[in-house]
Protein backbone atom coordinates (compact mmCIF):
# COMPACT_ATOMS: atom_id res chain seq x y z
CA UNK A 1 0.00 0.00 0.00
CA UNK A 2 1.59 3.26 -1.16
CA UNK A 3 1.22 6.25 1.13
CA UNK A 4 0.76 9.63 -0.60
CA UNK A 5 2.98 12.36 0.87
CA UNK A 6 0.72 15.41 1.12
CA UNK A 7 2.82 18.49 0.35
CA UNK A 8 -0.15 20.83 0.80
CA UNK A 9 -0.76 19.61 4.33
CA UNK A 10 2.92 19.68 5.36
CA UNK A 11 3.45 23.14 3.82
CA UNK A 12 0.45 24.47 5.79
CA UNK A 13 1.94 23.06 9.02
CA UNK A 14 5.22 24.89 8.25
CA UNK A 15 3.41 28.16 7.46
CA UNK A 16 1.41 27.88 10.70
CA UNK A 17 4.69 27.50 12.66
CA UNK A 18 6.14 30.51 10.81
CA UNK A 19 3.04 32.59 11.57
CA UNK A 20 3.85 32.24 15.30
CA UNK A 21 7.50 33.19 14.68
CA UNK A 22 6.42 36.28 12.74
CA UNK A 23 4.11 37.35 15.59
CA UNK A 24 7.01 37.01 18.03
CA UNK A 25 9.31 39.05 15.73
CA UNK A 26 6.68 41.80 15.42
CA UNK A 27 6.54 42.02 19.23
CA UNK A 28 10.28 42.80 19.07
CA UNK A 29 9.68 45.52 16.46
CA UNK A 30 10.80 43.46 13.44
CA UNK A 31 8.34 43.23 10.55
CA UNK A 32 9.59 40.66 8.00
CA UNK A 33 9.39 41.95 4.42
CA UNK A 34 9.84 40.19 1.07
CA UNK A 35 10.36 42.01 -2.23
CA UNK A 36 9.20 40.03 -5.27
CA UNK A 37 10.27 41.24 -8.71
CA UNK A 38 8.57 40.00 -11.86
CA UNK A 39 9.86 41.15 -15.26
CA UNK A 40 7.60 40.59 -18.27
CA UNK A 41 4.35 38.67 -18.64
CA UNK A 42 5.25 34.97 -18.45
CA UNK A 43 1.93 33.43 -17.37
CA UNK A 44 3.52 30.62 -15.26
CA UNK A 45 5.68 33.22 -13.47
CA UNK A 46 2.60 35.35 -12.78
CA UNK A 47 0.92 32.36 -11.09
CA UNK A 48 4.03 31.67 -8.95
CA UNK A 49 4.26 35.32 -7.91
CA UNK A 50 0.57 35.38 -6.98
CA UNK A 51 1.04 32.23 -4.84
CA UNK A 52 4.04 33.81 -3.10
CA UNK A 53 2.04 36.94 -2.26
CA UNK A 54 -0.81 34.80 -0.86
CA UNK A 55 1.67 32.85 1.31
CA UNK A 56 3.19 36.11 2.60
CA UNK A 57 -0.26 37.33 3.58
CA UNK A 58 -1.02 34.04 5.37
CA UNK A 59 2.23 34.03 7.37
CA UNK A 60 2.17 37.77 8.14
CA UNK A 61 5.14 38.80 5.98
CA UNK A 62 4.87 42.18 4.24
CA UNK A 63 5.05 41.70 0.50
CA UNK A 64 6.60 44.38 -1.75
CA UNK A 65 5.65 43.70 -5.34
CA UNK A 66 7.48 45.02 -8.43
CA UNK A 67 5.95 44.08 -11.78
CA UNK A 68 8.16 45.44 -14.54
CA UNK A 69 7.51 45.50 -18.31
CA UNK A 70 9.10 42.92 -20.65
CA UNK A 71 11.42 45.57 -22.16
CA UNK A 72 13.00 46.51 -18.78
CA UNK A 73 16.77 46.85 -19.21
CA UNK A 74 19.39 45.03 -17.16
CA UNK A 75 20.59 48.40 -15.78
CA UNK A 76 17.08 49.31 -14.59
CA UNK A 77 16.68 45.97 -12.81
CA UNK A 78 20.13 46.25 -11.19
CA UNK A 79 19.23 49.75 -9.97
CA UNK A 80 16.01 48.47 -8.34
CA UNK A 81 17.90 45.59 -6.66
CA UNK A 82 20.52 48.03 -5.34
CA UNK A 83 17.72 50.14 -3.79
CA UNK A 84 16.17 47.06 -2.17
CA UNK A 85 19.59 45.86 -0.91
CA UNK A 86 19.78 49.10 1.12
CA UNK A 87 16.13 49.10 2.29
CA UNK A 88 15.85 48.02 5.95
CA UNK A 89 12.16 47.14 5.52
CA UNK A 90 13.11 44.44 2.98
CA UNK A 91 14.62 41.26 4.48
CA UNK A 92 14.41 39.08 1.37
CA UNK A 93 14.67 39.79 -2.37
CA UNK A 94 13.33 37.38 -4.95
CA UNK A 95 13.64 37.88 -8.71
CA UNK A 96 11.27 35.51 -10.51
CA UNK A 97 13.08 33.49 -13.19
CA UNK A 98 13.24 33.14 -16.18
CA UNK A 99 14.10 36.72 -17.15
CA UNK A 100 13.73 38.28 -20.62
CA UNK A 101 16.67 37.61 -22.97
CA UNK A 102 18.24 41.10 -22.65
CA UNK A 103 18.96 40.44 -18.94
CA UNK A 104 21.84 38.24 -17.70
CA UNK A 105 20.39 36.01 -14.94
CA UNK A 106 23.80 35.36 -13.37
CA UNK A 107 24.52 39.08 -13.08
CA UNK A 108 21.15 39.60 -11.36
CA UNK A 109 21.71 36.71 -8.90
CA UNK A 110 25.15 38.14 -8.01
CA UNK A 111 23.70 41.62 -7.44
CA UNK A 112 21.45 40.53 -4.53
CA UNK A 113 23.32 40.75 -1.21
CA UNK A 114 23.74 37.20 0.19
CA UNK A 115 21.91 38.05 3.44
CA UNK A 116 18.76 38.92 1.42
CA UNK A 117 19.14 36.07 -1.10
CA UNK A 118 16.15 34.05 0.14
CA UNK A 119 16.19 31.97 -3.07
CA UNK A 120 19.61 30.61 -2.04
CA UNK A 121 21.08 31.10 -5.55
CA UNK A 122 23.98 33.47 -4.73
CA UNK A 123 27.38 31.69 -4.99
CA UNK A 124 28.12 32.64 -1.36
CA UNK A 125 25.03 30.72 -0.17
CA UNK A 126 25.74 27.83 -2.55
CA UNK A 127 29.32 27.72 -1.23
CA UNK A 128 28.04 27.71 2.37
CA UNK A 129 25.85 24.70 1.51
CA UNK A 130 28.85 22.88 -0.02
CA UNK A 131 30.97 23.59 3.06
CA UNK A 132 28.18 22.75 5.54
CA UNK A 133 28.06 26.34 6.82
CA UNK A 134 25.04 28.51 7.63
CA UNK A 135 23.34 30.22 4.70
CA UNK A 136 20.13 30.18 2.71
CA UNK A 137 19.32 26.86 1.06
CA UNK A 138 17.36 27.08 -2.20
CA UNK A 139 13.69 26.48 -1.53
CA UNK A 140 12.84 23.38 -3.58
CA UNK A 141 15.75 21.23 -2.27
CA UNK A 142 15.04 22.39 1.30
CA UNK A 143 11.38 21.46 0.74
CA UNK A 144 12.34 17.95 -0.43
CA UNK A 145 14.32 17.31 2.78
CA UNK A 146 11.51 18.71 4.93
CA UNK A 147 8.97 16.43 3.18
CA UNK A 148 11.14 13.40 3.94
CA UNK A 149 11.73 14.34 7.57
CA UNK A 150 8.10 15.18 8.29
CA UNK A 151 7.02 11.89 6.66
CA UNK A 152 9.31 10.02 9.11
CA UNK A 153 11.64 8.85 6.32
CA UNK A 154 15.08 7.93 7.69
CA UNK A 155 17.79 9.33 5.35
CA UNK A 156 20.94 8.29 7.26
CA UNK A 157 22.58 5.23 5.72
CA UNK A 158 20.02 4.98 2.90
CA UNK A 159 20.83 4.72 -0.81
CA UNK A 160 19.57 8.01 -2.28
CA UNK A 161 19.38 8.45 -6.05
CA UNK A 162 18.90 11.95 -7.49
CA UNK A 163 17.91 12.00 -11.16
CA UNK A 164 18.94 15.41 -12.54
CA UNK A 165 21.96 17.64 -11.88
CA UNK A 166 20.63 21.21 -12.20
CA UNK A 167 22.04 24.01 -10.04
CA UNK A 168 18.53 24.74 -8.77
CA UNK A 169 17.52 21.24 -7.60
CA UNK A 170 19.76 18.27 -8.49
CA UNK A 171 23.08 19.47 -7.07
CA UNK A 172 21.79 21.17 -3.88
CA UNK A 173 19.39 18.33 -2.97
CA UNK A 174 22.31 15.88 -3.34
CA UNK A 175 24.38 17.96 -0.90
CA UNK A 176 21.49 18.13 1.58
CA UNK A 177 20.97 14.35 1.43
CA UNK A 178 24.73 13.94 2.08
CA UNK A 179 24.44 16.27 5.09
CA UNK A 180 21.71 13.96 6.42
CA UNK A 181 24.18 11.03 6.04
CA UNK A 182 22.55 9.48 2.96
CA UNK A 183 24.68 7.63 0.40
CA UNK A 184 24.06 9.67 -2.73
CA UNK A 185 24.23 8.82 -6.45
CA UNK A 186 23.49 11.52 -9.05
CA UNK A 187 22.15 10.38 -12.43
CA UNK A 188 21.78 12.50 -15.57
CA UNK A 189 21.40 12.32 -19.36
CA UNK A 190 24.77 10.57 -19.77
CA UNK A 191 24.11 7.89 -17.11
CA UNK A 192 24.24 4.50 -18.85
CA UNK A 193 22.55 2.14 -16.38
CA UNK A 194 19.76 4.21 -14.85
CA UNK A 195 17.39 1.29 -14.13
CA UNK A 196 20.17 -0.68 -12.44
CA UNK A 197 20.96 2.29 -10.19
CA UNK A 198 17.29 3.03 -9.43
CA UNK A 199 16.76 -0.60 -8.41
CA UNK A 200 19.25 -0.01 -5.54
CA UNK A 201 17.58 3.20 -4.33
CA UNK A 202 15.77 3.49 -0.99
CA UNK A 203 14.98 7.15 -1.78
CA UNK A 204 14.51 8.54 -5.32
CA UNK A 205 14.40 12.28 -6.05
CA UNK A 206 13.33 12.92 -9.66
CA UNK A 207 14.26 16.40 -10.95
CA UNK A 208 14.90 16.05 -14.64
CA UNK A 209 11.98 17.80 -16.37
CA UNK A 210 10.76 14.88 -18.52
CA UNK A 211 7.13 13.79 -18.22
CA UNK A 212 6.56 10.33 -16.67
CA UNK A 213 10.16 9.27 -17.33
CA UNK A 214 10.59 7.01 -14.28
CA UNK A 215 8.39 3.90 -14.26
CA UNK A 216 7.37 1.64 -11.38
CA UNK A 217 9.23 -1.29 -13.00
CA UNK A 218 12.53 0.61 -12.42
CA UNK A 219 11.98 1.02 -8.67
CA UNK A 220 13.04 -1.14 -5.75
CA UNK A 221 10.01 -2.44 -3.83
CA UNK A 222 9.25 -0.03 -0.96
CA UNK A 223 11.32 2.93 -2.27
CA UNK A 224 10.32 6.46 -1.23
CA UNK A 225 9.78 8.65 -4.32
CA UNK A 226 9.93 12.46 -4.35
CA UNK A 227 8.85 13.89 -7.71
CA UNK A 228 10.12 17.45 -8.31
CA UNK A 229 9.13 17.56 -11.99
CA UNK A 230 6.31 19.75 -13.31
CA UNK A 231 5.47 18.85 -16.90
CA UNK A 232 2.51 18.57 -19.25
CA UNK A 233 1.75 15.16 -20.74
CA UNK A 234 0.48 14.58 -24.29
CA UNK A 235 -3.08 15.42 -23.19
CA UNK A 236 -1.83 18.70 -21.70
CA UNK A 237 -2.41 17.45 -18.15
CA UNK A 238 -0.01 18.42 -15.36
CA UNK A 239 2.31 15.54 -14.40
CA UNK A 240 5.69 14.87 -12.84
CA UNK A 241 8.91 13.13 -13.91
CA UNK A 242 7.58 9.94 -12.32
CA UNK A 243 4.84 7.81 -13.86
CA UNK A 244 2.61 7.96 -10.78
CA UNK A 245 0.19 5.20 -11.86
CA UNK A 246 2.89 2.56 -12.38
CA UNK A 247 4.80 3.55 -9.20
CA UNK A 248 1.75 3.33 -6.96
CA UNK A 249 1.84 -0.08 -5.32
CA UNK A 250 5.65 -0.33 -5.71
CA UNK A 251 6.75 2.76 -3.75
CA UNK A 252 6.13 2.84 0.00
CA UNK A 253 5.63 6.64 -0.13
CA UNK A 254 5.29 9.01 -3.08
CA UNK A 255 4.59 12.70 -3.73
CA UNK A 256 1.83 13.58 -6.20
CA UNK A 257 2.06 16.24 -8.93
CA UNK A 258 0.52 18.69 -8.30
CA UNK A 259 0.28 18.91 -4.50
CA UNK A 260 3.64 17.44 -3.53
CA UNK A 261 6.89 19.43 -3.77
CA UNK A 262 5.31 22.60 -5.27
CA UNK A 263 3.62 23.92 -2.10
CA UNK A 264 6.81 23.10 -0.12
CA UNK A 265 8.91 25.42 -2.30
CA UNK A 266 6.77 28.38 -1.28
CA UNK A 267 6.69 27.31 2.40
CA UNK A 268 10.52 27.18 2.43
CA UNK A 269 10.70 30.61 0.79
CA UNK A 270 8.62 31.92 3.71
CA UNK A 271 10.97 30.08 6.09
CA UNK A 272 14.01 31.76 4.48
CA UNK A 273 12.39 35.18 4.70
CA UNK A 274 11.62 34.75 8.41
CA UNK A 275 15.21 33.49 8.93
CA UNK A 276 16.55 36.63 7.17
CA UNK A 277 14.50 38.82 9.53
CA UNK A 278 15.78 36.86 12.57
CA UNK A 279 19.39 37.17 11.30
CA UNK A 280 18.94 40.96 10.98
CA UNK A 281 17.57 41.15 14.53
CA UNK A 282 20.59 39.23 15.87
CA UNK A 283 23.24 40.99 13.78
Amino acid sequence: MTQIIDGKLISTQIKDELKLEVESLKEKGVFPGLAVILVGNNSASQVYVRNKKTACEYVGIKSFSYELPEETSEAQLLELIDTLNHDDKVHGILVQLPLPKQIDENKIILSIVPEKDVDGFHPQNVGALCAGLKGFVSCTPAGVIELLKRSQVEIAGKNCVVVGRSNIVGKPVSLLLLQEHGTVTICHSKTKNLTEILKQADIVVAAVGRANMIKGSQLKEGAVVIDVGINRNEEGKLCGDVDFASCEGVASQITPVPGGVGPMTIAMLMHNCVLAAKNKLNS
